[in-house]
């Protein structure tokens, strides 16, 4: 199939042998105009109404951000004493491996004292 020149756009080039796969955007759909969203009249609502996205209780924010920030911290740190616990079992040095279960086993309290200091938050 030939596509006649001048048919299309300059510079527009072809990926189908089907020329009526080919034609540009515009009408190729031709329901979707160059105003379609921010000036198309089917359009009564263009968001949230006022105030929205505006933090409503910035204390609570904080706080949730800060046990977020300590978890990740204690969820972080005991990662890498699991890591150094299996080295060090591996090794053969038990007594680095248990201190390094007691640690990881004083994070998980610290994190569960968190989580029960505010349960109104849940």
């Amino acid at each position: 199939m030939s596509v006649p020149e001048g048919h299309y756009p300059e510079g527009y080039h072809p990926g189908s042998d089907e020329p009526r796969l080919n034609r540009p955007v515009h009408e190729r759909y031709p329901q979707i105009r160059a105003t379609s969203g921010y000036a198309d009249p089917r359009v009564s609502a263009t968001g949230p109404g006022p105030g929205a996205g505006t933090d409503q209780q910035p204390e609570r924010s904080a706080i949730l951000s800060a046990r977020v920030a300590l978890a990740v911290t204690i969820v972080i740190g005991q990662l890498w004493a699991l890591n150094t616990a299996t080295d060090a079992w591996m090794s053969g040095h038990v007594a680095t491996a248990w201190w390094c279960t007691g640690f990881s086993a004083a994070s998980f309290l610290v994190v569960l004292l968190a989580w029960r200091i505010s349960p109104n938050d849940r």
